[in-house]
């Protein structure tokens, strides 16, 4: 039996295909964040826009489509939320005029999710 479901697999990659303007603002500032973040992560019958398997936190950009879709992404997040993952959402606007802030959010977000100091730890240093 596979992971995935192979439609969902396809739907993903044509997803990555088509970023929006704002999914590849906030990519270019996730891509190097450790934890690592994936782009369009299927989980379940969901795909998500950005997902971190590590810190199981799944962030969503939101336009003006979600405005008449609160009880799907109600759903969407309720569902999500059982199976152990926090769901982040932004709307489009805020990621256009801050990503930075976003992203710093995001990361604040997977910080605290794990438990550590800082989400990207300087290597140790070994010997002297």
């Amino acid at each position: 039996m596979p992971r995935l479901a192979p439609d969902m697999v396809s739907k993903a990659r044509a997803l990555r295909g088509t970023a929006t303007v704002e999914e590849r603002l906030l990519w270019a500032r996730l891509r190097h964040v450790r934890p690592r973040f994936t782009r369009q992560l299927p989980i379940g019958g969901y795909i998500v826009d950005f997902g971190c398997r590590t810190a199981r936190i799944a962030v969503e950009l939101d336009g003006s489509q979600h405005l008449n879709s609160v009880e799907y992404d109600g759903r969407r997040t309720a569902f999500l939320a059982g199976l152990g993952w926090q769901v982040l959402r932004f709307w489009n606007s805020d990621v256009r005029s801050h990503a930075d802030g976003v992203a710093e959010r995001i990361v604040s977000a997977v910080s605290l999710r794990l438990g550590r100091t800082h989400p990207c730890p300087l290597p140790f240093r070994e010997g002297n």
